[in-house]
């Protein structure tokens, strides 16, 4: 079978949201290769400096590449693709050029395709992500392996939001917890989250291909088999107590998220958001300050921001 390869130049704030946009109109599959993931590339496991120099990687911006097969007739989705990346700014997310490109692969093309651009990757001492297809010993009898489909959904690890929202869970659980992922994407952050000790977690994505990608990246990993994933508009009609919420997804989606957050943390709980911008930061922490959450921490990672929140106790 023969597919299309189908690029998207962007900025790298956007490329959650340019993904997003691809997996809905049907893409099987996308990469993402952006600029700012070279300030990520550490001395390899023997040591040695990785010359960035000299790596056939994007220098500036980032490419977001999907993946259609040739049943897709793709002139009909093209005019609904570029509407939507290009109402992204009304949201506060810079696209730069947004110039579409298409390219036909053979199969054996688009199955080596998107997958050179995922490799191991270190996420903390503790926590390492690997795509499925990679052979990988573990190096400390302390290390969590995260295996992850990265083919099906956005969200390995590797851009920044998800990043911060990892080290955020790190920080804060402990186990026992109750989990509340919202926007699950790949399911990523709810594996982290069984690794990290939390009893019970409920996984939700508006996008019914995130909610399949997300059950098969759970079967992937033996910790996360009982993660409960569902379809769902945010918290909508969620009624249990949890102990965190996190959510990693665009500012203005945070916001209309805070007041069911706060409805369904238990006092003391915690919420993590990520995938938040200098620009709408302000207004993130001004809504969630007024809604009655306390700042614990701001995490940053190049142009990002991850918020952690605290519910406070009652006073007797």
């Amino acid at each position: 079978m023969k597919w299309t390869q189908l690029t998207i130049k962007t900025e790298s704030e956007a490329v959650e949201a340019v993904s997003n946009i691809l997996m809905e109109a049907g893409a099987a599959g996308v990469a993402i290769e952006d600029a700012k993931d070279l300030e990520n590339y550490q001395p390899d496991l023997l040591g040695e400096i990785i010359n960035k120099e000299s790596l056939d990687f994007i220098q500036e911006g980032a490419l977001v590449m999907a993946y259609f097969p040739e049943t897709t007739y793709l002139p009909e989705l093209l005019p609904g693709i570029e509407t939507k990346v290009y109402e992204l700014p009304k949201f506060g997310l810079e696209i730069g050029e947004a110039v579409i490109t298409t390219n036909v692969l053979e199969e054996q093309s688009w199955e080596t395709a998107w997958k050179k651009y995922y490799h191991p990757i270190a996420i903390s001492r503790f926590l390492t992500i690997v795509p499925k297809w990679e052979s990988y010993q573990q190096t400390r009898s302390d290390e969590r392996v995260i295996y992850l489909d990265p083919g099906m959904a956005f969200g390995t690890g590797t851009h920044p939001t998800t990043y911060l929202s990892l080290h955020g869970l790190e920080m804060v659980l402990r186990g026992g917890e109750t989990v509340v992922d919202v926007g699950t994407g790949s399911g990523v952050l709810s594996i982290a989250s069984k690794h990290f000790g939390a009893k019970e977690v409920y996984a939700y994505d508006l996008d019914q291909v995130a909610v399949q990608a997300a059950e098969e990246n759970m079967a992937l990993n033996p910790v996360a088999k009982d993660v409960k994933v569902a379809a769902n508009d945010l918290l909508t009609g969620v009624n249990l107590k949890a102990d965190v919420v996190v959510a990693n997804i665009l500012a203005d989606i945070i916001l209309k998220l805070i007041p069911d957050a706060w409805r369904i943390l238990k006092e003391t709980g915690v919420l993590i958001v990520s995938g938040i911008i200098e620009d709408k930061k302000a207004e993130v922490v001004a809504d969630a300050l007024e809604q009655g959450f306390v700042l614990q921490e701001l995490l940053q990672k190049s142009d990002w921001y991850g918020l952690i929140f605290e519910k406070p106790a009652l006073e007797e």
